[in-house]
């Protein structure tokens, strides 16, 4: 039996499977950073929230007080969230840990046990000490040399890493590359350039990982989309946009390159950022990057329940939370294997839309941003199928 003070109270996750549309449950409990964390607990709810915000949030519906379907074998289901929760970046691992209890809160149910575990004293470690657990599946982490350790520990475990990294090279195998790649921003905002009429666009990257892959990327994605490219910057006339997958002071020493002010300024989810922002010089730019709009009401939710904002990256613990949670709540005796983790319709969560690839790389439902007097405007919105 509930008590009034574990009382479910219901939001939406869609999971965009062709048939059906999963309920989850607001549950009260109580956060602790190691051991397992049920989904049903003793504590009371993080923050107190009334009916009224229940009702306007964009979560809720009129069956909120309705008890959530069983998942038939009443088994506890072990998912292992692995972060920096100690050490010079435990701010960074308690806010995502926070945005993945607060998934728990409002969407978990009595047997999904969310087990933390700490990164800064060894990421091997941390992985075999939950996959000696029961883990099912692995969250996390979030750095590459992390994933690298939790990757080796767990390829022959049979046990899948939903990894928080952008580094795609560790996409593979057991590992699932969660974190904001350029690849799919590359070819939203070269595609939407092209369709607004610009035709030659050129190139100004770092001479890095990031910079080439993305330089080389955007070349292909331009000349699929009919634009042609240049990399003479001095000459203004030969180019109508320049792409530039830089920020901070990479960024400030390309755009001194640059001849052509009247050039549209493309980049990638890097300019997500004030600072990037505030350069009077990126007044027009354009980025492809997840919507913040669909961002906005976990940011109001977490912000309400916490007292503080989330990190950029909390959207993340959250999202793969929400999908351990629903793809443990729709049956069968492998929730997490590579054919559900791959379905080809994806998931929807507070990032819009995203779908893991056979190859291990996120493919994500992207909107693009202007910056505009120092704000970014939302000026083209995600897609919310992946059904063309």
């Amino acid at each position: 039996m509930e008590s009034s003070r574990s009382m479910r109270i219901f939001h939406r996750f869609y999971v965009v499977f062709p048939l059906f549309l999963i309920i989850f449950a607001l549950s009260g409990c109580s956060g602790q950073t190691g051991g397992t964390w049920p989904g049903l607990g003793s504590g009371e709810p993080p923050g107190q929230r009334s009916q009224a915000d229940i009702a306007s949030s964009p979560y809720g519906t009129d069956a909120s007080l309705t008890p959530p379907p069983s998942t038939g074998t009443g088994q506890a289901v072990k998912v292992a969230i692995l972060l920096p929760l100690s050490g010079s970046n435990a701010a960074l691992g308690q806010s995502m840990l926070q945005a993945a209890q607060l998934a728990v809160f409002e969407l978990g149910y009595d047997t999904f046990e969310l087990m933390p575990r700490d990164t800064a004293t060894g990421a091997g470690a941390a992985a075999t000490s939950a996959v000696t657990s029961g883990a099912q599946i692995i969250l996390g982490p979030v750095f590459a040399e992390d994933v690298r350790a939790v990757k080796a520990a767990t390829a022959s475990r049979g046990i899948n890493v939903i990894a928080y990294s952008t580094d795609w090279t560790l996409a593979g195998g057991n590992t699932y590359v969660m974190g904001f790649t350029p690849f799919g921003q590359v070819e939203r905002i070269a595609a939407f350039a092209a369709q607004k009429g610009l035709r030659r666009a050129a190139v100004a990257a770092p001479a890095d990982q990031y910079g080439l892959a993305t330089a080389q990327s955007f070349e292909d994605a331009a000349a699929r989309s009919g634009m042609t490219i240049t990399r003479a910057l001095s000459d203004a006339s030969g180019y109508d946009s320049v792409f530039i997958p830089a920020g901070g002071d990479s960024l400030s020493s390309i755009l001194m390159r640059v001849t052509n002010a009247n050039a549209r300024k493309l980049g990638t989810g890097l300019w997500d950022d004030a600072r990037v922002a505030s350069n009077p010089a990126m007044n027009g730019a354009w980025f492809a990057a997840p919507s913040p709009r669909a961002r906005a009401s976990f940011e109001s939710r977490y912000q309400a329940t916490y007292g503080a904002n989330p990190v950029r990256l909390a959207s993340l613990a959250y999202d793969s939370t929400a999908l351990a949670i629903a793809l443990a709540k729709s049956g069968g005796g492998q929730p997490f294997s590579a054919a559900s983790l791959t379905n080809p319709n994806g998931f929807s969560g507070v990032d819009g839309i995203v779908r893991f690839r056979r190859d291990g790389m996120a493919e994500r439902g992207l909107a693009v941003m202007e910056i505009r007097n120092g704000q970014v405007a939302e000026i083209d919105s995600a897609p919310t199928s992946f059904q063309r």
